[in-house]
């Protein structure tokens, strides 16, 4: 998934609403509220984005103190819950945001925090409201089908190409999602008021919002990330559109004839390519990130592959790129995402401080690009790359998943089954 960096970060405006948030949350502390329980039930949160937009989401929450994010047919349980008084703290198992705020039982004020990136985002979740998002007018539109799309079409830095894919019901709501050639957009939910389709998706570490007018074959409009990013995109509708073969576009460059690391593991370790645990298997490597919803999921689907099929004759191992600005801090959120996972294979350090692509492509030279996280490398037993498949296509997309699942273990058996020469 294309994931993006605002170059203008607004550190003044965040200041400010942190100690906001820090003076209310101080004030909070000195009344009598230990009483105070959230309503269990059906809640709808706005996260204030740009241009005075507000992105929704829903969840539930639960008599044990949890919230059940909802987007489409995904489900995402969020348990670690600290309540102090009227004060609340919300975090992610895996990912680093949180939610810390004020409350009363029908009510959460507060704001949205990603320490790592300096962004805080305001927002506020309210009980008993089943809507996702509010609409005025009846359906003028149907957005259901492919859609061939574009996004900052005018800016030869920041284009890309992706697809949507939309399903639109009689009473008007619309899910789907949108590809790129780096990954999907999870899961979207949404509507259309008129001629306006509205989707949004919040899953922890991401928070998007996509609106488009729509004309017939035609839409045009904007996607949100969080408010720190904007940009302008388009789409024809087109069922026959698919985007570029993932396996086609991360190859070794010119020169190089194998695929190597050496990065140390979480205990400072170095692990190398070259080790005997490696010698003579069949390897997948993979580039990912901790903070990166489309590793996640790719992780997890590793994670079940290895818990259905065993084998002394395949390895797996992931290269972490982090963002957190300190070593420490990358170590903590591998041993989250471990820990929540159940990750059976190491996950090496690669960077921290960055999640830079470019300073990916100095750290494993002999790839043309790191053009996405994830990215996964095939490595057969001879230590011939046989195969980088970029991107991750989720089980949002899904017929795309499917066909990818059934084309992994297919592959996979086919490696495994091959011999190789004792000598090697």
């Amino acid at each position: 998934m294309r994931c993006k960096t605002d170059l203008l970060s607004k550190y003044s405006t965040m200041k400010k609403l942190l100690f906001v948030f820090l003076a209310i949350s101080f004030a909070s502390c000195n009344e009598s509220v230990s009483d105070l329980k959230l309503k269990t039930g059906l809640w709808r949160a706005t996260l204030n984005v740009q241009d005075g937009k507000q992105l929704p989401f829903l969840f539930n929450w639960t008599q044990d103190q949890k919230m059940i994010i909802h987007n489409a047919e995904e489900r995402i349980e969020v348990d670690d819950v600290t309540i102090n008084g009227d004060s609340i703290t919300i975090a992610h198992p895996v990912f680093e945001g949180v939610f810390k705020g004020v409350f009363t039982p029908e009510a959460i004020n507060g704001v949205f925090v990603k320490p790592s990136l300096d962004r805080v985002v305001p927002f506020r979740m309210l009980f008993g409201q089943e809507d996702r998002f509010k609409t005025d007018l009846k359906p003028s539109q149907d957005v259901t089908g492919n859609w061939e799309m574009v996004f900052s079409a005018h800016s030869p830095e920041d284009k890309y190409i992706a697809k949507g894919i939309f399903t639109q019901t009689k009473d008007q709501k619309v899910t789907g999602t949108i590809r790129t050639t780096t990954g999907d957009y999870r899961y979207l939910e949404g509507v259309m008021d008129g001629d306006t389709m509205k989707l949004s998706t919040f899953d922890g570490a991401h928070a998007f919002l996509f609106e488009a007018q729509v004309k017939d074959s035609l839409l045009y409009g904007f996607f949100y990330s969080g408010n720190h990013w904007r940009e302008p995109f388009s789409a024809t509708k087109n069922e026959n559109y698919e985007l570029p073969d993932a396996n086609d576009l991360t190859f070794l460059k010119e020169g190089y004839d194998a695929f190597d690391f050496s990065f140390p593991n979480t205990k400072g370790e170095l692990v190398s390519l070259s080790d005997d645990r490696f010698s003579n298997k069949v390897v997948v490597v993979q580039i990912m990130g901790t903070w990166c919803p489309n590793c996640l999921e790719e992780t997890q689907f590793y994670a079940d592959y290895l818990k259905k099929h065993p084998s002394d004759k395949v390895e797996f191992v992931a290269l972490a790129f982090e963002y957190t600005p300190t070593k420490e801090l990358a170590v903590k959120g591998i041993n989250r995402l471990r820990e929540a996972v159940g990750v059976p294979y190491p996950i090496l350090l690669a960077q921290y401080g960055s999640s830079s692509k470019q300073k990916a492509n100095e750290k494993l030279p002999m790839l043309n690009h790191v053009l996405s996280y994830p990215t996964t490398i095939f490595i057969d037993k001879k230590g011939s790359v046989r195969k980088i498949h970029t991107g991750f296509n989720g089980k949002a997309t899904g017929e795309k998943f499917e066909t990818f699942s059934n084309e992994f273990e297919e592959f996979m058996n086919e490696l495994v089954s091959e011999e190789t020469n004792a000598s090697v």
